[in-house]
């Protein structure tokens, strides 16, 4: 069963996207660039090196680079419970408590 953003994030893991740099099979001096992104942990980035390796054992293009980031989205103390109640209208934020 494939686990769910929002649990990967309480989990520690932050968006990383990689843009690879890779030359063509057959024009080897012609490079293209390729953009992955998935959910992984910093500071061993594991998915990204599984992918990094997949493509140097799987794919025609050689790498010339890889650039990444990491973003971590969520931190368990970003968590607030909010407690309020609202006539539409009528709503102002002293309305609402912080738990």
């Amino acid at each position: 069963m494939e686990t769910r953003a929002v649990e990967l994030l309480l989990k520690g893991y932050g968006l990383t996207t990689a843009e690879m740099i890779y030359r063509m099979p057959d024009h080897t001096h012609v490079l293209n660039s390729f953009v992955w992104q998935d959910y992984d942990l910093a500071p061993d980035y594991p998915r990204l090196f599984e992918f990094i390796e997949f493509w140097q054992d799987s794919i025609d293009g050689p790498l010339h680079s890889v650039r990444f980031t990491h973003r971590k989205q969520l931190a368990p103390s970003e968590w607030h419970h909010v407690v309020g109640e609202f006539d539409v209208g009528k709503f102002s934020r002293r309305d609402l408590r912080l738990h």
